[in-house]
Order: C-alpha cells, then sequence, then structure tokens
C-alpha cells in the first residue's frame, strides 16, 4: 500500500519525510511519472510516495499520519520535528481530550505526533 503526496517540491517532502521516520527516501525514474519513495526497506508493504504536482494545497487534510515519538518523549520529539521545518497548527498536549500536537509538514500537510505508549 501507499500513501501518497501530492507536492510542489516531492524531493524536499521525501528528504523531510526521510528524517521524520528515519527511513531512506529513493528516487525512482519512472518514465513520465517519476516519484520519490520512502520506506523502511523494499520489501516494505506500506511506503511513503511523493510525487510532484502543479497545483498547490488549499484545503485540510482529510487523511493524515498519527507519529509515535521514537526512542524519547513526545516533547524531544517535537523539538526534532521543528527544527526539520515542521509547524504546530494546534498544540493539545494539555486540552481535553488532548494528548497530541496537530503539525504541519514544509508543504502544509497535517499530521498528528501522539503522546506514545
Amino acid at each position: 500500500m501507499n500513501v501518497t503526496f501530492d507536492c510542489g517540491d516531492s524531493a524536499a517532502q521525501a528528504e523531510f519525510w526521510s528524517g521524520v521516520t528515519r527511513w531512506p527516501a529513493t528516487y525512482v525514474d519512472m518514465p513520465g511519472n517519476p516519484f520519490w519513495v520512502v520506506a523502511p526497506d523494499n520489501e516494505a508493504t506500506t511506503r511513503l510516495v511523493f510525487v510532484q504536482v502543479p497545483e498547490p494545497k488549499t484545503v485540510k487534510n482529510r487523511v493524515h499520519l498519527d507519529l509515535l515519538p521514537q526512542g524519547g518523549p513526545q516533547d524531544e520529539e517535537l523539538a526534532r520535528l521543528q527544527a526539520m521545518g515542521a509547524t504546530i497548527v494546534d498544540d493539545r498536549r494539555t486540552a481535553s481530550p488532548g494528548g497530541w500536537v496537530m503539525m504541519a509538514d514544509p508543504e502544509g500537510n497535517e499530521f498528528c505526533l501522539e503522546q506514545g505508549e
């Protein structure tokens, strides 16, 4: 399964999400439809795919990724993601209901950073 992102700059988006997930980014030069793949390995059943499109993002996502902090607390992961270019859209860490932070990647695609397990 692919989760596909339409992008203004597919290479930059793939680099951002590669950093977020810590998975490698691979350029696929398919004639007429080049794209980037971010996945843990070539056998992954779910991959993030980044396709260059001419139109900009204009509305809120109907589907988004929920991320769990990897190897540290939520606050550390939040700082790491912001250092990579993510922005906070809605901080719900202390809200009710809450516990998460809604964020946006450099092109405005929303995702959530959960508390973790």
